[in-house]
């Protein structure tokens, strides 16, 4: 698997992330996290570290909220394809 290297800003400094991801991707990566933490900086008036860490908390429940949400679909899915093979199996 290729790693690549990318320069991204986030709070103001310059990191280089190592990732079997595009580059492009992990631009967006960054311009997100960094967008959440100035929103959150400015939102709250909190000295930076104290807002980096609510705005770290505040993606780790959108991720699990995600993560949630992709749960119940994939069970919904999964449910919706057994009772179609069951519609079909009733119809022969």
């Amino acid at each position: 698997m290729e790693k690549h290297k990318t320069s991204v800003y986030v709070g103001g400094k310059e990191y280089v992330l190592v990732s079997a991801e595009p580059p492009a991707y992990m631009q967006r990566v960054a311009e997100y996290a960094d967008r959440v933490m100035r929103e959150t900086a400015a939102a709250t008036h909190l000295p930076a570290l104290q807002a980096n860490a609510l705005a770290a908390v505040n993606l780790a429940d959108e991720l699990m909220k995600a993560q949630d949400e992709n749960t119940r679909l994939r069970r919904q899915l999964r449910e919706a394809m057994e009772e179609l093979q069951a519609l079909r199996e009733a119809a022969k």
